[in-house]
């Protein structure tokens, strides 16, 4: 058990350009072994139109995955995680890649649309003590500066979702422009930090479709077992879709291998994704570990709890991958 959460050494916090200041971020209290569950919830959004209706059809392409472009001078790389099969290690990837670019360094800041809110729990920040939230980010652009609070982790930042984001597609619908209302809630943070990533719900809805109009890349966790592929096709075509009507600058900055272990079916797997995306994979896979599991029950990322475990050493190889291929190293 950890008693206080060690700073992540040599990290800097977000500087404002010049002439223009930012509020000091709300520090919220930080929560300490809380329970933490990685499942995450088929999602009940309603159907869409335009953008989020993709026939069936189309969805069944081929995974020819557009690439990601260098990012704009001067502000963040946004970045989604994204995939719409539930259980996959996506919390646990922003969490940890958004923990591991801070301690070098970094200015940072995690955007949480999950309904679930376990980015929160996972950087140790207590849900309870915030007044806005991802929600209130989109319906009220104007509260993008108030809705950030400070995490575990030194130089990293971020806004929490939670259960309030069940009803917000529903909400949104009747609204202009509402598939590109992060993007400009998130506009006037992007000078002050290095690197936004959005966690996302276990959906391709209204919520999912605002992260990646807002996005230069795209994350996509894939779990190396059964059916790892299964899904990927209509992914692909939502990303199409959003790349040809909202967004052209959109493109996938890598493809991840996660839950990783040295069984047959999980090498059989790996390697069938690793041939589909030869181009895209990010290595190292990620491998199962209790560890990696344990960390976010104490409110902290797998650096802070047991940097030498397989998670780890998983996470800190990924990042510096992730590093060179932004710009960042």
């Amino acid at each position: 058990m950890f008693n206080s959460t060690p700073s992540a050494a040599g990290a800097r916090m977000p500087s404002d350009e010049e002439g223009s200041t930012l509020p000091e971020v709300e520090s919220a209290p930080l929560v300490i072994d809380v329970e933490f569950t990685e499942v995450e919830e088929e999602s009940t959004a309603p159907s869409l139109d335009a953008v989020e209706e993709i026939s069936t059809a189309r969805a069944r392409r081929p995974l020819d995955l557009p690439r990601a472009q260098p990012t704009p001078e001067g502000r963040a790389r946004v970045v989604t995680v994204i995939n719409q099969k539930g259980g996959v290690g996506k919390t646990t990837t922003v969490i940890n890649i958004a923990a591991q670019l801070a301690l070098r360094g970094h200015s940072v800041l995690v955007v949480d649309a999950d309904s679930q809110g376990n980015c929160a729990t996972g950087l140790g920040v207590d849900k309870s003590k915030v007044s806005a939230t991802t929600r209130d980010l989109i319906l009220n652009p104007e509260s993008a500066v108030s809705a950030r609070h400070a995490t575990a982790v030194e130089g990293l930042h971020m806004i929490v979702g939670d259960r309030s984001l069940v009803g917000l597609e529903q909400e949104m619908l009747r609204q202009l422009g509402r598939e590109r209302r992060l993007a400009e809630a998130l506009e006037p943070l992007l000078p002050h930090y290095d690197v936004v990533i959005i966690d996302t719900p276990p959906s391709l809805g209204l919520v999912s479709i605002n992260a990646l109009v807002a996005s230069d890349g795209i994350l996509i966790p894939v779990q190396t077992e059964y059916f790892a592929l299964e899904g990927l096709a209509l992914l692909a075509g939502t990303i199409r879709e959003v790349r040809g009507l909202l967004n052209p600058r959109l493109g996938v900055d890598g493809v991840l291998l996660t839950m990783h272990a040295p069984t047959l079916l999980n090498q059989q797997v790996a390697g069938e994704v690793r041939e589909t995306f030869p181009d895209l994979i990010v290595e190292p896979a990620i491998r199962r570990n209790i560890r990696l599991a344990e960390a976010p029950s104490h409110g902290i990322p797998i650096h802070l709890h047991d940097p030498t475990s397989a998670g780890g050493q998983d996470y800190q190889a990924m990042a510096t991958v992730l590093e060179r291929r932004w710009g960042l190293a």
